[in-house]
């Protein structure tokens, strides 16, 4: 019998009270979804992150490759490193620079590994960030590489949210917690400061501090030779920022970039990069909302200067990414989420403007149909060559190194690593449909599936919020879990996302965010009218904002599916903003304390739509107890009130696992597992 308790006592994340009800709650959920085919499903989830043969994704910094690397015999990994030579030839002679398994034991705590930033230019040093269970928050330790030991007396941060860069070997900037009053309201960083080796980090130099109502103020350092500067971010909202930089050349004040809040700005050289989140005119041009601008970098601190357009969005096309080498501005376009790869390269003294050009592979180079392509800098700073990543929803990834070259002749790819084969996607068909919602938008998603099967069972994600595009990606996972077995995965790219640019993720923000839940059924109905699935196979799962969509479709369009997963979500949209990191998405769904926005925004939250007297499907909330973003108290109240109905809601929350949901690869195994028993169990009409 589950026991009573109140909101508030849900609301102690670590309360006793708290505790004993997720303890219930999980034991109830294990006794319905450990099954033998929940087993079955964890080992085999489990045997894929560890696959000894998966691509080592590394940092090359100087001679030498850093890599990160889990596996069964290091559940909490090891960062580790070889020579950059070795790793290009696809070769394994890694050393160990530290073991977190090894730290965690001998410090007592569940340290997951959150980065290592090297010190450029002789990468003797390293920052070690370090959480205490997986939350956002971490702490932060000087590494000698040489030594691989911890630096004593050397820079130490205490447990924060925030942000670190060096300067020099014996300077930092750092953005965190130095006491009281120096948090914004969201959680995250009011200054930011200058700290010398030798002094107390809170009597480091304050050189920029917002206001309490911002998301917060960030800073780093851009150490390019020739080019270094001090690069301060001010987050007002969570699209709004102002730029201030500090150059060394011009003075010793921080100086601000002149473009609007909702122009993001990225110095690059003797440029400045600019992508517009709205239309905007400056010296005399108008450019589109999500282009990409360009400005000498002296004139962009000054009123109405003169900008140079290197990309225009069209009805069917936006800007995903942007990537810098030493001589190059690489863009990443995608046209119907299909991504497309150009090179632009500034002027010289043969050429007046900026060139343009695709970057073209060789022959012999494939790219699957419905591919996601990107590129990384290996080195920004100092060269031209370039990491691209190719993969499919049942193509595994290829990491492939290039070199770009100064003019426009094809270019050669170099097979770096290949990732293997996890799933038999023999029979598997890849295709992209588009759905029409309620407004006459065409909705793009894409379906994985048996060739010339009938009604299946299927499974739609979906996320649709923060500008956020979902593509494809390889089905490892849910390859095992799924279509091995028989299921049909469905990927909808529902507005809220960035799949279409500023516009697409403009379209449901606040008062317009009902968009994205009816896009979502829209494609839900098209899957039913297609004979793709029926509404009692058809499922739906979501985490974080698309916890919220889940939450969403299982309170107001309940008689669309068959059973929903709702993964660290958002639901309870009254007081999301008082919890953790809330107050920092109030740009994106507006302030509940306003009466004229709550009136919009009670219409997209769950945990007041929830009505006792209505039939809603089976449903699986999971959440974190370390999730220091999204507060786990919205899964848990909602399940509270869900049982105090009779409705009978499954719940787990992992002890540990920050907003990810999970630390370490046994529990990601355990918590997908959950999800794809849960689904066999609802949506496959068969026993386990």
């Amino acid at each position: 019998m589950t026991q009573k308790i109140t909101t508030e006592q849900l609301d102690e994340i670590q309360g006793a009270e708290a505790l004993a009800w997720v303890e219930e709650h999980n034991a109830r959920t294990l006794a319905r979804l450990e099954t033998p085919r929940f087993g079955e499903i964890r080992k085999s989830i489990k045997e894929a992150l560890d696959d000894p043969a998966r691509i080592p994704h590394a940092a090359i910094r100087g001679d030498f490759a850093y890599n990160f690397w889990v596996d069964e015999e290091h559940p909490r990994g090891i960062w580790r490193s070889q020579l950059a030579s070795n790793y290009l030839q696809n070769k394994d002679e890694w050393h160990t620079l530290l073991d977190i398994d090894e730290l965690s034991e001998k410090e007592g705590k569940s340290w997951v590994y959150e980065g290592a930033t090297v010190l450029y230019p002789d990468y003797t040093r390293a920052l070690i960030a370090l959480s205490d269970g997986g939350s956002d928050a971490h702490e932060v330790r000087e590494f000698d590489i040489d030594t691989r030991t911890f630096v004593e007396d050397g820079f130490k941060m205490p447990e924060s949210k925030g942000a670190h860069s060096w300067i020099n070997k014996d300077e930092l900037v750092l953005c965190r917690d130095f006491g009281p009053g120096t948090m914004t309201d969201s959680g995250y960083p009011l200054q930011v400061r200058r700290w010398k080796r030798g002094g107390p980090m809170e009597e480091a130099r304050v050189i920029f501090e917002g206001e309490k109502s911002d998301v917060g103020s960030f800073g780093e350092f851009d150490a390019t030779p020739g080019w270094e500067r001090l690069i301060v971010t001010r987050m007002t909202d969570f699209y709004s920022n102002e730029t201030y930089i500090l150059d060394p050349l011009v003075g010793e004040e921080l100086r601000k970039v002149a473009v609007p809040g909702h122009v993001e700005v990225m110095p690059w050289r003797d440029w400045m990069l600019m992508r517009p989140k709205e239309e905007w005119t400056t010296g005399g041009k108008t450019f589109k909302a999500g282009s990409l601008v360009a400005a000498h970098y002296a004139d962009a601190f000054h009123e109405d200067f003169e900008g140079f357009e290197l990309f225009s969005p069209t009805d069917s096309s936006a800007l995903a990414d942007v990537t810098t080498t030493r001589h190059h501005v690489v863009v990443n376009v995608m046209h119907h989420v299909s991504n497309r790869l150009g090179i632009l390269t500034p002027p010289t003294s043969e050429n007046d403007g900026w060139d343009r050009r695709d970057l073209k592979l060789g022959v012999g180079f494939e790219v699957p149909n419905h591919a996601t392509i990107a590129v990384s800098a290996v080195s920004g700073r100092d060269s031209d060559r370039l990491w691209l990543y190719t993969t499919g929803f049942t193509t595994p990834m290829t990491l492939s190194l290039v070199e770009l070259a100064r003019s426009g002749e094809t270019l050669s790819a170099q097979v770096v690593r290949s990732a293997p084969t996890m799933f038999d996607a023999a029979g598997l068909e890849v295709s992209q449909h588009f759905a029409t919602s309620e407004d006459g938008t065409r909705v793009p998603y894409f379906q994985i599936s048996k060739e010339g099967t009938g009604p299946a069972p299927t499974l739609l994600y979906g996320y649709g919020g923060f500008e956020v595009s979902l593509t494809p990606s390889y089905l490892a996972g849910a390859g095992r879990a799924w279509l091995e077995r028989g299921g049909t995965y469905v990927v909808a790219n529902i507005r809220g996302g960035g799949e279409y640019g500023p516009k697409w993720h403009q379209a449901a923000l606040k008062q317009n965010r009902h968009r994205a839940y009816e896009d979502f059924v829209a494609v839900a109905d098209d899957l039913v009218a297609r004979g793709v699935t029926t509404r009692e196979q058809l499922g739906a799962q979501g985490g974080s904002n698309g916890g919220l969509l889940m939450g969403m479709m299982l309170t107001k369009y309940p008689e669309h599916f068959g059973a929903i997963v709702c993964q660290v979500p958002l639901l309870d949209m009254s007081r999301y903003h008082t919890l953790l990191a809330g107050a920092s998405w109030m740009a994106e769904y507006g302030d509940p304390s306003d009466p004229e926005q709550w009136e919009y925004i009670k219409t997209f939250s769950p945990y007041h739509l929830f009505d006792p007297q209505r039939e809603y499907p089976p449903v699986l909330f999971t959440t974190s107890t370390r999730d220091d973003r999204v507060h786990p108290a919205h899964a848990r109240t909602m399940v509270a009130k869900m049982d105090e109905a009779g409705a009978a809601p499954l719940f787990y929350e992992n002890i540990e696992g920050g907003h990810g949901g999970a630390a370490d690869n046994e529990q990601r195994a355990k918590m997908g597992a959950l999800a794809w028993e849960f689904l066999w169990q609802n949506l496959g009409g068969e026993e386990a």
